[in-house]
């Protein structure tokens, strides 16, 4: 399954039914390239059980002040439309996979 990139209008649809990883991210911020290719990577691993969205906090302020995302990259995982785990920074890829197989 590809990364999707969602807005402040279908972000609830996209992150409402099974385990949604979020990637709160701007065009600007070097961490959030640098944790790119990690997404990209899981997104082949785990795209079964797994769907990746990206939201640039840029042009969908609303949905990053809901969810209190003060800094990025912010990482939060949805089961069935509801917040479970919340990662802020970079992560390397073994770490993120760890946390994200606890909730598959």
């Amino acid at each position: 399954m590809a990364i999707t990139n969602v807005t402040d209008q279908n972000f609830d649809t996209e992150t409402g039914s099974g385990v949604v990883l979020a990637d709160f991210w701007a065009p600007w911020c070097g961490p959030c390239k640098m944790i790119a290719p990690v997404l990209e990577e899981l997104d082949s691993e785990l795209g079964e059980k797994l769907k990746i969205v990206k939201l640039d906090v840029d042009d969908n302020q609303e949905t990053a002040a809901k969810f209190g995302v003060m800094s990025i990259p912010t990482l939060l995982v949805f089961k069935d439309g509801e917040v479970v785990d919340k990662v802020v920074g970079f992560q390397p890829k073994e770490a993120l996979a760890e946390r994200l197989n606890s909730h598959l």
